[in-house]
C-alpha cells in the first residue's frame, strides 16, 4: 500500500489518499491521470490493467485501486 501511496502522490501532489474516499467524483483523478496512474501501477506491481478494469468502482480510493493490484496479482 506504501508504493501505491507514493505513485498517488506522484500523479496527485498534495492530496491526502489515505482520506479520499471519491477520487472520481471529487476530481481528483481525471481521466489523463487515470491513465498516468495505471502505466506507473504496471510498472511498479507488474501487473497488466486491461480496459474491463477501467470502471469507476476499481479508482474511488486508494484502498480500491490496491484491491485492484492484489486481484491482479493473483
Amino acid at each position: 500500500m506504501e508504493d501505491l501511496l507514493k505513485i498517488l502522490e506522484e500523479v496527485k501532489p498534495g492530496v491526502d489518499f489515505t482520506k479520499a474516499d471519491n477520487l472520481i467524483e471529487s476530481g481528483i483523478l481525471d481521466s489523463l491521470s487515470i491513465i498516468t496512474l495505471v502505466a506507473k501501477i504496471s510498472d511498479e506491481f507488474d501487473v497488466e490493467i486491461t480496459p474491463i478494469d477501467l470502471v469507476p468502482e476499481n479508482f474511488k480510493s486508494a484502498e480500491t485501486i490496491y484491491a485492484l493490484i492484489q486481484r491482479l496479482e493473483d
